[in-house]
C-alpha cells in the first residue's frame, strides 16, 4: 500500500475540488467482508489533470468514470491501494466504484467484534488518519472537504448509526437506512457504527443527543446515563457561551464501541469512545473525571478539528492540543470536577515530558518537512501533541490572556468555517485580538523541542532575600522560552509543623533571553519556595535545597492540590535524571501519600513507584524491597480508609497492593472470600487482577484461570484469561502466549488488537527473567515481521505492551541492531526507539553500562 505525501496532497488539492461523496455501504455479506459502492462528484481545475483515487479493497468490481468503464488490473490496485485517473478534462466528473472491503480486528477501518457475553456482532469505523480507503474510495485528505451521504443496508434487528441523524429507508424488514448528508467534512471524520447497540436519548436545544453501547453493557450504561446526558449538556451549553459559532452539526451522538484503539475519535455528530468508559466494575472519582475529560475533549473538536480542520497533518496538533486544553479547562469550570489541573499535572504532563526528552521528540507544530506522508503524521499522535500542546496553550492564555485568545480563536472559526486552516492562519488570527506578539511567542513555544528548567537559588542579606531563577534551555542551554510563572512562599504552620501555609504568590516573566532572573524580598527567606505554583507553564523545576528539605517534611501538607502536584512531577523528574535515589522517592511516597486527599496524586505516584521505579529503575536484587515499600504504602492507605471515607483513595491503594504482592497467600484470601477486608468487594476487575498476580507468583494454574473465565465470560473476562495464562512462569504457557502473539499459521487467528495487548501484558514479567532470557533476541526478529504482516495498530500494541521488560545492556544492544534495518515499520520504528531510549535512562538511572 502507497502513502500519501504532503506533496501528492498538495498537487492533488491544486488539481480537483471535491463536492459530494455518495456511499452505499452492504453490511450482510458475511463475517469476513462488506460491499462498499462509491460515487465521488468533483472537479477538475485544468484539462489533462492526472490525479488518483485511494482503495484498499478486498476485491474491485468495477470502476466507472463519467459513464465508462476504467481498464484497471484489480491485482495492481489491490496492491498499490490506488486508482489512477488520468487525463481529465476541466470541469465536473463523477467516479463509481464497486468494492468488497475486509473487516478489520485490529481497530483500523471498519472493525468487527463479537461479544463473547451474548453472541452479538458490532460494527464501527475508524477513517483517522488514513484508513478510509478500508471503507470507501476517498481522495484522503483533510483539505478536500466534501458532503457525505451515506446509505446501509444491515441485518433488519441491527441500529445504524452516522455523521447526521440516521433513518430507516423503507420497509424495516429489509434493513435499509440512510444518513443525513453533512455538511463538509474531512475523509477521516467519516463514522459508523452498526449493530444491535443498546441506546439512550434525549434532545437539548434542538439537538438530538444519543448514548450507544453493545447489550451486554445496557445496564451499566442506565446507571451512568444521568451523568453522562448531564456533562454533555454542560460541555455543550457551555461551548456555547464560549464559542460565537453555534454547534455545527445535525445530532450528537455518543457510542462506546469495542477494542477501540483510542480514548475517543471526534467524528462530527458520532464520537466513538472506547467501551472501557462504560464502568463495569468500581472506579474511582478521578477515574470519572477522566472520562468526563475525554467527553469535554472531543466536543471541543467539533469546532477545531472538524468545523475548521487543519489543511495538512503537521497541524495535528491543532485539533489535538486545543481541545486536551479545553476539555481540562471546561471541567473545571461547568462540572463537579475543579481539581482536573492537579490531575492534568500529576498524570498527563508527564506523558508530555517524557515524549520530550527522547531523540524522536519534534516540535509541537513541526515543520511541514517533518511530516512529509501520513505514515509520519501517525507518529505525532503522542505526548507532545496532546499534553506538551495543551501545556503550551495554558501558557499562552495566562501571556495573552483568556479574553484575547478567545477573541482570537472566534475570529479563527468565523474566516474558515467548514474549510480547513493552518497554522499560520491561527496567529494571524490571534494576533487581531491582542498587540502581544503572538509570532514570536509561537516561533519560541512551537517551532523548538525540549523542556526549560528553572532552578532557583537564595541568598539572605540582613532583613531581606534574594531569589536567582537560573533558566537554562533545552536541547540548547542558550534558547530558552518566555514564561509567565507563579512563585509560591510557604512557611511552616508554627502550630502544626508539618503543615505549610502560603505567604504570598508572586507572578513574573522570564523573557527567554536572559539566563537568569533576580528579584528581592524584605522579611526572611520561605521554608518553602515552589516555582511554578500553579503549574501555569511547561518547564521543569529544581528546588534549593532549604525547600526541598522542607517538601521532604511537609509535601503533603501544602494547601494547594495543584502544589502538591507540582512537587511530586519535581521529584519524579529528579530520580529520572538520577539526581534524587529512587529510594528516596519511595520513601517520600511512604510519607505522604498515607496523609493525601486527592486521588489522583495518589494514583499518579503510585503508579509511577509501581511501573517505573520498581519495575526498571532499581537493580534487580533490590526490587523486592521497593515492592515491599509500596505495598506497605498502600497499607498504610488501607487503614486510614477503614472506617469507610475515601472509598477511591482505597480501591487506588488495593490496585497497586495487587500488583505489588511478594507472596500469594493473602491475595488468595482475598480471592476466595470475594471480598477485601473492610472492602472493597471484588468486582470482575479485580477478581481478574488478582488472578493475574496469583499467575505471576505462580500460585495458580490454567484451571483456575478457566474457572474465572466460566463465572465472567465477557469480553473483559476474554482478555483477563489471555493476560493470566501469558502471565504464567511455565514454559508451555509462555510458547503458547509467543505464537500467539507472533504465530502465521493459518490454525491459529489472528489476535485482536485488545487482545494482543492482554497477551503481551501478561507476558512480560520481570519475575521471570530467566525464563524468558530465550525470547529477548527473537522479540526484535518477530515483532519486525508481525509488525509488516499486520499494519501500525498491532506494531504499537507490539512495542507499547509487548517491549522486553528485561533492563541490561544486551536487549538495548540487539534493540539498536533491529533498528538498523532498513525497512522497519515507521510505527514499530519509532516505538522501539523510545523503547530503547527509556532503557538507556532506566540504566543511568541504575549506574549501569549501557554497553
Amino acid at each position: 500500500m502507497s502513502v500519501l505525501t504532503r506533496e501528492d496532497a498538495q498537487l492533488r488539492a491544486r488539481r480537483i475540488e471535491v463536492h459530494r461523496y455518495t456511499i452505499d455501504l452492504d453490511l450482510t455479506r458475511g463475517d469476513e467482508h462488506f460491499g462498499s459502492t462509491t460515487t465521488i462528484r468533483f472537479s477538475a481545475r485544468e484539462d489533462g489533470a492526472d490525479t488518483f483515487v485511494e482503495l484498499n479493497p478486498a476485491a474491485l468490481h468495477r470502476a466507472v468514470l463519467d459513464g465508462h468503464d476504467l481498464a484497471l488490473d484489480p491485482a495492481e490496485v489491490i496492491a498499490d491501494g490506488r486508482i489512477p485517473l488520468t487525463g481529465l478534462a476541466r470541469g465536473e466528473h463523477e467516479l463509481r466504484v464497486e468494492t468488497d472491503m475486509t473487516y478489520s480486528r485490529t481497530g483500523e477501518g471498519m472493525h468487527r467484534f463479537t461479544d463473547p457475553a451474548d453472541g452479538e456482532t458490532y460494527l464501527y469505523t475508524t477513517c483517522a488518519m488514513s484508513d478510509a480507503p478500508r471503507v470507501y474510495a476517498a481522495f484522503d485528505q483533510p483539505d478536500l472537504k466534501a458532503v457525505f451521504d451515506v446509505r446501509v443496508t444491515a441485518p433488519p434487528q441491527w441500529t445504524v448509526l452516522g455523521n447526521g441523524v440516521a433513518t430507516r429507508d423503507g420497509d424495516p424488514a429489509d434493513g435499509r437506512w440512510r444518513i443525513a448528508p453533512t455538511p463538509p467534512i474531512s475523509t477521516y471524520l467519516v463514522a459508523l457504527a452498526a449493530g444491535p447497540y443498546h441506546s439512550v436519548h434525549t434532545e437539548h436545544a434542538g439537538i438530538p443527543f444519543g448514548l450507544h453501547v453493545r447489550r451486554s453493557l445496557a445496564p451499566h450504561l442506565e446507571a451512568d446515563a444521568d451523568e453522562l446526558l448531564d456533562l454533555t449538556r454542560r460541555c455543550f451549553d457551555r461551548y456555547h457561551d464560549i464559542f460565537d459559532e453555534p454547534y455545527p452539526f445535525d445530532s450528537y451522538d455518543q457510542a462506546f464501541v469495542p477494542e477501540f484503539n483510542f480514548g475517543a475519535m471526534e467524528n462530527p455528530g458520532l464520537v466513538t469512545f472506547r467501551d472501557e468508559l462504560v464502568f463495569r466494575s468500581a472506579v474511582t472519582d478521578v477515574e470519572r473525571q477522566t472520562r468526563a475529560m475525554i467527553m469535554a475533549h472531543e466536543m471541543a473538536h467539533m469546532w477545531f478539528g472538524n468545523l475548521v480542520t487543519m489543511t495538512w497533518w503537521d497541524d495535528l496538533w491543532l485539533n489535538e492540543s486545543f481541545a486536551e486544553y479545553m476539555g481540562f479547562q471546561i471541567l473545571t469550570e461547568t462540572t463537579r470536577y475543579t481539581d482536573t489541573w492537579a490531575d492534568f499535572g500529576i498524570r498527563r504532563k508527564g506523558w508530555g515530558y517524557d515524549a520530550d526528552q527522547r531523540p524522536s521528540t519534534h516540535p509541537v507544530a513541526p515543520a511541514p518537512e517533518l511530516v512529509p506522508d501520513t505514515a509520519a503524521a501517525r507518529l505525532n499522535i503522542d505526548g507532545i501533541s496532546y499534553a506538551k500542546g495543551a501545556s503550551a496553550l495554558r501558557q499562552l492564555v495566562t501571556w495573552l490572556g483568556e479574553k484575547d485568545f478567545l477573541a482570537g480563536i472566534n475570529e479563527h472559526f468565523t474566516r474558515h468555517r467548514f474549510g480547513n486552516a493552518t497554522l499560520a492562519d491561527f496567529l494571524d488570527s490571534l494576533a487581531r485580538s491582542t498587540d502581544r506578539d503572538v509570532h514570536a511567542w509561537a516561533d519560541a513555544w512551537l517551532r523548538t523541542t525540549g523542556v526549560d528548567t528553572l532552578t532557583p537559588a537564595i541568598s539572605t542579606d540582613g532583613g531581606h532575600w534574594h531569589l536567582e531563577i537560573h533558566h537554562e534551555g533545552a536541547p540548547e542551554p542558550a534558547r530558552r522560552r518566555p514564561h509567565r510563572i507563579a512563585i509560591g512562599l510557604y512557611d511552616h504552620e508554627p502550630a502544626a509543623p508539618h503543615q505549610l501555609v502560603l505567604r504570598k504568590r508572586v507572578e513574573t516573566e522570564l523573557n527567554g533571553t536572559d539566563p537568569a532572573a533576580r528579584l528581592s524580598f524584605s522579611g526572611p527567606r520561605p521554608d518553602l519556595l515552589l516555582l511554578n505554583d500553579g503549574d501555569l507553564t511547561y518547564t521543569k523545576v529544581r528546588l534549593d535545597p532549604g525547600s526541598w528539605k522542607a517538601a521532604v517534611r511537609s509535601l503533603s501538607g501544602l494547601p494547594d492540590t495543584v502544589s502538591r502536584a507540582t512537587l511530586w512531577n519535581a521529584a519524579r523528574d529528579m530520580v529520572r535524571e538520577g539526581d534524587l535515589p529512587a529510594a528516596d522517592y519511595l520513601d517520600a511516597a511512604r510519607t505522604h501519600l498515607p496523609h493525601e486527599t486527592d486521588i489522583a496524586i495518589v494514583q499518579g505516584v503510585l503508579a509511577f513507584a509501581r511501573t517505573q521505579i520498581a519495575d526498571r529503575y532499581v537493580p534487580a536484587d533490590q526490587r523486592s524491597a521497593a515492592l515491599n515499600t509500596i505495598a506497605a504504602t498502600c497499607r498504610d492507605l488501607l487503614r486510614r480508609t477503614e472506617d469507610g471515607s475515601g472509598p477511591g483513595l482505597r480501591l487506588s491503594a488495593v490496585r497497586t497492593y495487587v500488583t505489588s504482592a511478594t507472596a500469594p497467600a493473602e491475595l488468595t484470601d482475598w480471592l476466595d472470600g470475594d471480598a477485601v477486608p473492610g472492602g472493597p468487594a471484588l468486582d470482575p476487575e479485580l477478581r481478574w487482577q488478582i488472578l493475574g498476580r496469583l499467575a505471576v507468583l505462580g500460585a495458580v494454574g490454567p484451571a483456575d484461570i478457566d474457572a474465572e473465565l466460566a463465572r465472567d465470560s465477557s469480553a473483559t473476562g476474554q482478555e483477563g484469561a489471555a493476560r493470566c495464562r501469558a502471565a504464567l512462569p511455565d514454559p508451555d504457557a509462555k510458547r503458547a502466549a509467543w505464537d500467539a502473539l507472533f504465530g502465521d499459521s493459518p490454525d491459529l487467528p489472528a489476535l485482536s488488537n485488545y487482545l494482543v495487548t492482554a497477551t503481551a501484558t501478561g507476558f512480560w514479567q520481570p519475575e521471570h527473567h530467566d525464563l524468558l532470557t530465550e525470547y529477548v533476541p527473537r522479540y526484535f526478529t518477530d515483532a519486525a515481521a508481525t509488525a509488516a504482516r499486520r499494519g501500525p495498530a498491532i506494531a504499537e500494541a507490539l512495542t507499547r505492551s509487548g517491549f522486553p521488560t528485561t533492563v541490561d545492556a544486551t536487549t538495548l544492544r540487539l534493540g539498536e541492531q533491529c533498528l538498523t534495518a532498513p525497512d522497519l515499520l515507521p510505527a514499530l520504528r519509532r516505538h522501539l526507539e523510545d523503547q530503547l531510549d527509556d532503557l538507556r535512562r532506566a540504566l543511568r538511572v541504575r549506574n549501569e553500562p549501557a554497553d
